[in-house]
């Protein structure tokens, strides 16, 4: 029996996102974040992302371009414990999904001619990867249990064999195939101007495009000694488009041996609307599928983003920064509002150090902590976030002086969010589910400067 949820997983693929930052957005885009991740003060070509103010002080004028690919991989844990529903060991189930991105590609180009620096960037900023849920999830088997209820006057034997101890949750089987991707593509431009030998400006935004698309079908029926009956049949075939813009300003402040990165990011507002071709779903339950009828508009902004960063060169090999994040999320439309249940938005702290070990090797770790303002309304099986702590390690190699490889590996360890229900997904008994997840990035950059 394959359990899988159709609507679960397109609200699970929804919300994959970030491998790294904050409830929407991508901050790893260049591989040197990876391996030290505060990279908030940088003054190489990364700042065309991280801190593009910065970009004014490049060691020479010319062409800076760089190229970079990570590979991601995420598993989200659910163990679910409902007393009397479910049969197994302590009343819990666990349940356990992947999440994958086997590319994650990203480009920075950046332009020196006098004080004028002129830049640009392509990334996938937001979403991205394929999930699948292949042991289920707690909310389904709730609506398994709910469609079972529903039989109960056309099949009263199945009201008995509950009453007997026979657990419901072993009178169904369903069947499911779902193709789904969604990737926010963003392509930034800005100018950099040196106003001073110690303070520059920068000035630039980023058109952020989504396209997804989803097709797939969910047919769930009892069990033939339970009466063979169908609960449902649901199919789906829609596609997901819509795009928004990110103003962006930046500053950095170069002191001796200090400096200082300064950006924000403006709020995108997004609108993502379908193409749907194909919706087929029981009359009693279009309601849970109005989001993906045809022509339909969901908001899914990207959140203003605050970042502030320090640098300070301790020998000439030996570098460190501290950084700090902010994004704004309950500022940036969800659907169904659910923004508004956070109870404020993420912060994020970040510490990074980079020492050139050789003339021809730089070695860097990073630590960066990130806090969600999290609340249990906010919190759901296809949609969850866990406060958490990552780790960054790698090199990079100086293959020639016009020339470097950046090698990285990062991860992710997740602190468990339990949340309690006194009415257990729509059922009217009490239950609890614990989230949890885990995360791993691995990286490859090249630099190269003309």
């Amino acid at each position: 029996m394959k359990k899988l949820s159709l609507i679960s997983l397109l609200l699970l693929i929804t919300t994959i996102p970030a491998f790294a930052g904050g409830l929407l957005t991508n901050t790893n885009q260049h591989i040197a974040f990876l391996r030290m991740l505060a990279r908030g003060a940088s003054t190489e070509i990364d700042g065309v992302y991280s801190n593009p103010a910065g970009l004014s002080f490049l060691p020479h004028e010319g062409l800076y371009l760089s190229l970079n690919i990570q590979n991601a991989y995420q598993t989200r844990l659910i163990d679910a414990t409902v007393p009397g529903i479910f049969p197994e060991a302590n009343a819990t189930r666990h349940y356990k999904g992947t999440a994958s991105a086997p590319i994650i590609p990203s480009f920075q180009a950046a332009y020196k001619t006098g004080n004028w620096v002129f830049s640009g960037s392509f990334a996938v900023v937001g979403g991205g990867g394929k999930a699948s849920f292949d042991t289920g999830l707690p909310i389904f088997d709730a609506m398994a249990i709910g469609m079972i209820n529903s039989q109960l006057a056309q099949h009263p034997q199945l009201g008995q064999l509950i009453a007997a101890g026979i657990p419901p949750t072993s009178m169904y089987s369903m069947n499911s195939s779902l193709d789904g991707k969604q990737y926010i593509y963003g392509v930034q431009l800005g100018v950099t101007y040196k106003v001073k030998d110690w303070f520059s400006a920068f000035v630039g935004g980023r058109m952020n495009y989504f396209t997804g698309g989803y097709e797939g079908f969910l047919r769930a029926s009892l069990k033939n000694e339970y009466g063979g009956a169908q609960v449902a049949n649901i199919a789906l075939d829609c596609t997901q488009t819509g795009w928004g813009l990110t103003p962006i300003i930046g500053a950095d402040f170069k002191l001796n041996k200090w400096n200082i990165g300064l950006k924000y990011e403006f709020m995108a507002e997004l609108n993502i609307e379908n193409k749907t071709k194909t919706l087929d779903v029981p009359a009693d339950a279009t309601g849970a599928f109005a989001a993906y009828e045809n022509g339909v508009n969901t908001p899914n902004d990207i959140p203003a983003l605050l970042t502030a960063a320090v640098g300070y060169e301790f020998l000439p090999t030996l570098r460190a920064s501290v950084e700090y994040h902010y994004f704004f999320d309950k500022d940036a439309g969800m659907a169904g509002d659910k923004q508004k249940t956070l109870t404020g938005g993420t912060n994020e702290f970040l510490v990074g150090a980079e020492w050139d070990a050789h003339k021809y090797v730089t070695v860097s770790a990073g630590y960066q902590k990130t806090d969600y303002g999290l609340a249990d309304n906010f919190q759901s099986d296809t949609a969850f976030s866990c406060d958490s702590y990552s780790i960054g390690v790698g090199a990079a190699l100086n293959l020639s002086k016009h020339l470097k490889l950046n090698l990285a590996y990062f991860w992710t360890t997740y602190s468990d969010y339990t949340k309690k229900m006194d009415k257990y997904n729509g059922m009217p008994v009490a239950g609890t589910n614990v989230y949890g997840r885990t995360n791993r990035v691995f990286g490859v950059g090249v630099d190269y400067n003309f």
